[in-house]
């Protein structure tokens, strides 16, 4: 199944359902290491402020 373009020609590639699900799988894996990292700096940033932060004047 091949769709024509005006300079090439393109492919399309299908996924199978157990490919689907891997990459999904590894699309989530992703977002919560992206998640506990931001999470973690957040943490890390508080705890160097510590209690500075609450005490500042506006």
């Amino acid at each position: 199944m091949a769709k024509s373009h005006k300079h090439f020609e393109l492919d399309a590639v299908t996924l199978t359902d157990e490919q689907k699900k891997i990459i999904r799988r590894r699309n989530v894996a992703i977002a919560l290491i992206l998640a506990g990292l931001a999470t973690i700096f957040f943490i890390a940033t508080f705890v160097q402020l510590g209690a500075n932060v609450a005490s500042r004047s506006l």
